[in-house]
């Protein structure tokens, strides 16, 4: 959503905006000021001695020019040069200064022997007070200031000179200055709206040129992300189709040897076993952009942090042939430990990936207030062009042939999101050919004085009596197979009636978790499923949910309901873990998969 500008920023640029209309529109009294002199010179040349003329006009010559510099001025070196305010004050002083030269005609000109001078005097200054109306009411005390200082003198004339004509003069002189003064408010309103609606419409411009530029960006993001996700997803399901053909071509020959099927298997799951990673990997993206990840900040111990990192990436390092080392510090930080470990896991896995016959270094380093946690390698490096990039989506640098080994290009994604969700800055420097450095920067705090609470206590061994609940038969077959195999009681059905039926077959045993999918036929969701279920047991049931939607909308919506979300594909052993948590039980598998 578009932002408007701050009240205090919109009023100091309106009041910029009118002064420079002030000045822009001040050329033709300055033009004024070089031509109108000479023909009321020639007028009053009988009355008024020459050289007192000369002299006027070469007053008003000398304060035009000046006038015409200060203009220059402000053109050339702009209004941030003193700010608005000042070049406005200069402004007004010296059209005060030209408006009392013009006002000396009222006083030199008033000549009560000659009474058409004396009209040809009213009729200059009204003329001049009237034509500056819409050049000076951009800054009302500029235009003020101009229309007192030229009707002052005529104006003090009159009240020396007993007539009553005079009277009718000083009337007159008062109307004027009334009418002018409200029309010079009523252009300077008029002038401020359409100023202010100018700095609007700009406004407005260029928050939408922000939001087009915003909402191109992310096309663009949005089609590099597709791109990458589709040939992602592509590659481990067009393996795990060539190898349950292969299986299937070798049975259909008669029986399968079990080394054979043994291998294709093994290599079927490692192809599932890639797809799931990326499925879950964007499931950590939107779940992240939907805010749904919790923070729990506490203190931690940062050296035994490092060092139960460094014992659990100590294998892999030895495997890559990497010499892994450790500069740790005992310091306490905050923040959350899964979370904070999950960004240094990404970052120790990636230099061990990338650093190969190199080493690596987990260090830290102060920051005033905080702690920056590094991981060093000795690695080719990143392109100072590409240091931002690659925290995007799908981004491999060193991996154009997108090899599921080298990782997906999610990993420094989900850092950055968890950067931001947490508040700390993580960033990367790097020089090409020396190697990268990753970091985190992580608040200091005094030590905990508090023990962690225990772990939950896992019950013992137990089977369980489950519905299950898909409107996609071979989901919902492999479902049933898969709890059957485990050890489970399983009534399986494609809607809520089918479930009850069976149920109430089987002579209505109580049920101990119900597994329903989110989206079912007719518009039911799993939530409502779960619901009549629970109302057609007479009691609340434990339930899982499972969904293959990853927007955030969808993540949000499932969280609000409190139960335990999975994500298709479901590896069974998260699917073990799901079971445990929502209904308690321990080892629920006496089987093996």
């Amino acid at each position: 959503m578009m932002e408007t500008p701050a009240p205090a920023g919109r009023e100091e640029r309106v009041q910029a905006g009118l002064i420079d209309l002030l000045f822009r529109q001040s050329r033709a009294i300055l033009l004024a000021n070089f031509v109108i002199p000479w023909p009321v010179a020639y007028v009053l040349r009988e009355a008024v001695p020459g050289q007192q003329l000369l002299a006027w006009i070469g007053a008003i010559y000398a304060l035009t020019g000046a006038r015409l510099l200060v203009s220059r001025s402000y053109f050339r070196r702009g209004a941030a040069a003193a700010g608005p305010l000042v070049w406005a004050h200069r402004f007004t002083l010296l059209s005060i200064l030209s408006s009392l030269l013009w006002g000396v005609i009222g006083w030199i000109g008033f000549v009560p022997e000659q009474p058409h001078l004396i009209a040809f005097v009213c009729i200059v200054l009204t003329g001049m007070s009237g034509g500056a109306v819409p050049s000076l009411s951009a800054y009302p005390p500029a235009y003020a200031g101009l229309l007192i200082a030229m009707q002052l003198p005529f104006v003090l004339r009159c009240l020396q000179q007993e007539e009553a004509i005079y009277s009718v003069y000083l009337v007159f002189a008062a109307c004027l200055l009334g009418v002018y003064l409200y029309y010079s408010l009523v252009t300077y309103r008029a002038l401020r709206e359409t100023v202010s609606l100018r700095f609007e419409n700009l406004a407005l411009v260029e928050g939408l040129e922000r939001e087009r530029d915003r909402a191109t960006a992310a096309d663009r993001a949005k089609t590099r992300f597709l791109a990458a996700a589709s040939h992602d997803l592509r590659q481990p399901i067009h393996a795990a189709a060539l190898f349950t053909a292969s299986l299937a071509t070798l049975a259909r020959r008669g029986d399968v040897a079990a080394a054979a099927a043994k291998g294709i298997a093994g290599k079927l799951e490692a192809a599932l076993a890639s797809l799931d990673g990326l499925l879950h990997g964007l499931v950590d993206v939107s779940r992240l952009d939907a805010g749904l990840v919790p923070v729990s900040r506490r203190p931690i111990h940062l050296r035994r942090m490092l060092d139960d990192l460094g014992e659990e990436y100590a294998p892999q390092a030895r495997e890559r042939g990497i010499p892994l080392r450790l500069a740790a510090s005992d310091a306490w930080i905050e923040s959350d430990p899964i979370l904070l470990k999950r960004i240094l896991d990404n970052f120790l896995s990636n230099a061990l990936r990338h650093a190969p016959a190199g080493r690596v270094l987990i260090g830290c380093r102060r920051r005033g207030d905080a702690l920056e946690i590094q991981i060093v390698d000795t690695g080719p490096g990143i392109p100072a062009g590409q240091l931002q990039t690659v925290f995007e989506e799908f981004t491999q640098l060193d991996n154009p042939q997108r090899d599921r080994e080298q990782g997906l290009g999610l990993g420094l994604a989900i850092v950055r999101r968890l950067g931001e969700l947490l508040g700390h800055k993580v960033g990367l420097n790097s020089v090409p050919g020396r190697g990268s450095t990753f970091w985190v920067r992580v608040p200091v705090t005094a030590t905990a004085t508090t023990n962690p609470a225990p772990g939950p206590v896992l019950a013992p061994s137990a089977t369980l009596c489950i519905m299950a609940l898909d409107d996609d038969a071979q989901i919902l077959d492999g479902l049933a197979i898969l709890l059957a195999a485990w050890g489970h009681e399983v009534f399986a059905g494609q809607d809520v009636e089918e479930l009850r039926r069976r149920h109430a077959v089987a002579g209505g045993p109580p049920i101990d978790l119900v597994i329903a999918d989110y989206r079912l036929a007719g518009g039911m969701s799993g939530s409502e499923a779960i619901a009549r279920l629970s109302g057609y047991l007479g009691h609340a049931v434990p339930a899982l949910i499972v969904t293959g939607d990853t927007s955030p909308e969808r993540l949000r919506e499932l969280t609000a309901t409190g139960r335990i979300v999975l994500h298709k594909p479901v590896a069974p052993e998260r699917l073990r873990i799901a079971i445990r948590e929502a209904t308690g039980a321990g080892g629920v598998v006496s089987g093996a998969d």
